[in-house]
């Protein structure tokens, strides 16, 4: 085959043909370095195996494989199974493990590898290289998962028991839209590329698991299926790394973004591999960059906001230290700290030795009984509530939930919330103003003594930067649901239970006269599927079967509702 002139002597050899065990062929482009000539075998390979197609090459937040063959890396990009070019039938995750590792096998007698293997690549490219990693194979010496999840079920799709329905449901009509043209599934395609289309519907569809564009039975039925089992279990744990942790032996940079999709699963996948990663080497040679970003891309622009010069990491650079110094043996990342992380409000990086440990700063719910809305009477402060203190109560309807930090399209970044706050259907807590700077890196948490009128429940709890100006900068949410967290002890209606549960991950800094603020409501559609407020399954639920229910929220001696902070210094009040 003819190579491609890519200037700077790096050459293009596309469509090479990797044959597995059963017959399925796996295609991959190879750039190769200047004066990498015929069987010289003498170049360390970068490897990224993607579902996307390999000439993109996750060009939407890295370098061009181009930039990486210039800096002498014989790079190769390789379609996975049942994708692009490559032969055999996707079911994502599924595979990857074994094919990778035969992949990788199959690339240590490449003519233009001198068997040191690097993988790269975010999202499902990041669970490429874990699932392949836990092969073990001879010749893969690090990996860089960025953006995603080591535990699916956990880190991916499901968070405190609640489905990450718009993601989830997004991501699965794109994928499933190859699969219609590749099985020339004419009227499927159509309907898949229709709902693509309009994003912003895509989730309001009800029962979002009956959607019309998964309705075609010569579909593959991953989609359905990650709808179907909403436990953790075997269906999980066979296409993650979640019980293998110990295989993994290898060295991981890990990137993860406070506004990304899988940011819970990035942060844990780090922290479960710092922990239980099969040697002690890889143990120690966990690493993790936290930035202020979304999925995609990575920059200073994070939705309304512009984060600084700062937020524009070279992630590019950063990738060619890690492999030079693990690939080349050059020491380039001896003096990188443990955990890098941008704290949002500083627009600043900082540094970390490990990730910190359980939050545990208390701000206490307040109220005289109306703290609906950011017009009630919510407080947030250090004061222990008096035995006196009415409840708060709002009522959530699943026909009309309140929406995701970003709206009915549930985009994400620092959204201003001030609208949002204005309804009565959630509670809202503010603090006063921080009379110091007051830094907040970690996994927050919330107490909430709670009861609902209805057996079926959910609880939602957000955090917001309030801005002199009055802007409610959106922070980070978390989410409970009954049948997840009381699903030993059981739940019934009326009855007062101790809701504790995390948000997600967050680094921020409070100037003097910025306040605090929690939000707690019983949606965030549709970043989460709707709880239907009954045994109805939430993926069949619609507006036949969807019921109100009135939640009220205690904050008194005896039920002392509390916001935990993992604080980084002294607190501001």
């Amino acid at each position: 085959m003819a190579f491609v002139d890519c200037g700077n002597g790096v050459r293009l050899e596309r469509g090479v043909e990797c044959r597995l065990s059963d017959g399925t062929v796996l295609v991959s482009d190879h750039y190769y370095p200047a004066d990498a000539g015929e069987g010289s075998g003498c170049w360390p390979t970068l490897f990224m195996r993607q579902p996307y197609g390999r000439d993109i090459a996750s060009t939407v937040v890295y370098a061009h494989p181009v930039w990486f063959a210039r800096h002498g890396y014989h790079v190769c990009i390789q379609d996975v199974r049942g994708r692009g070019s490559s032969t055999g039938e996707f079911y994502p995750f599924r595979s990857e493990g074994r094919d990778g590792a035969e992949a990788i096998a199959w690339l240590r007698k490449h003519p233009a590898c001198n068997g040191r293997i690097g993988m790269y690549g975010f999202s499902y490219q990041g669970a490429t290289q874990l699932l392949a990693a836990a092969e073990q194979p001879e010749g893969l010496v690090c990996i860089a998962p960025h953006m995603t999840a080591a535990d699916l079920y956990h880190g991916w799709f499901y968070h405190q028991g609640a489905l990450r329905l718009s993601s989830t449901l997004g991501w699965g009509i794109q994928m499933l839209r190859e699969d219609a043209r590749r099985k020339g599934l004419r009227e499927a395609s159509d309907k898949l590329e229709a709902a693509w289309a309009n994003i912003r519907a895509q989730a309001a569809s009800a029962p979002y698991a009956l959607h019309p564009a998964l309705a075609d039975p010569a579909l593959p039925t991953y989609v359905t299926d990650w709808i179907s089992y909403r436990e953790p279990g075997d269906y999980w744990t066979a296409q993650d790394i979640s019980t293998r942790l110990d295989r993994i032996q290898v060295p991981a940079l890990h990137i993860s973004g406070w506004y990304d999709t899988y940011l819970e699963g990035s942060i844990a996948g780090f922290l479960a591999l710092r922990e239980h990663a099969g040697t002690e080497f890889a143990r120690e040679n966990q690493f993790l960059i936290a930035g202020p970003w979304a999925h995609i891309p990575w920059g200073d622009r994070v939705g309304e906001a512009k984060l600084g010069e700062a937020a524009n990491l070279d992630t590019d650079e950063l990738l060619l230290c890690w492999f030079d110094h693990w690939l080349k043996e050059a020491p380039r990342w001896n003096e990188h700290p443990r955990v890098r992380y941008f704290s949002l409000g500083a627009n600043e990086w900082f540094s970390a030795g490990e990730w910190p440990a359980e939050a545990a700063f208390p701000l206490y719910l307040h109220s005289d009984g109306n703290a609906n809305s950011r017009k009630g009477d919510g407080v947030l402060s250090t004061e222990l509530p008096t035995a006196d203190e009415p409840q708060d109560v709002f009522v959530y309807d699943p026909e009309v939930p309140v929406m995701a930090p970003g709206g009915p399209q549930a985009l994400s970044g620092p959204m201003d919330q001030a609208a949002a706050e204005l309804g009565n259907n959630l509670l809202v807590y503010t603090s006063a103003p921080a009379a110091c700077t007051t830094e907040v890196f970690g996994q927050p948490r919330v107490v909430l003594y709670a009861a609902t009128s209805a057996p079926h429940a959910d609880f939602t709890a957000k955090l917001v930067r309030v801005t002199p100006a009055d802007r409610a900068e959106f922070l980070c949410i978390g989410i409970a649901r009954s049948s997840w967290l009381f699903r030993d002890s059981g739940y019934a209606a009326d009855v007062v239970r101790a809701w504790e549960f995390t948000l997600e991950p967050i680094a921020f800094v409070l100037a003097p006269g910025e306040r605090l603020r929690l939000e707690i409501a019983s949606s965030a559609f549709p970043l989460y599927d709707r709880n239907p407020s009954n045994d109805t399954l939430p993926q069949l639920a619609d507006n036949w079967s969807w019921a109100r229910s009135t939640q009220q929220v205690l904050h008194d001696a005896a039920n002392v509702s509390v916001l935990y902070l993992p604080m980084k210094g002294e607190p501001g009040w």
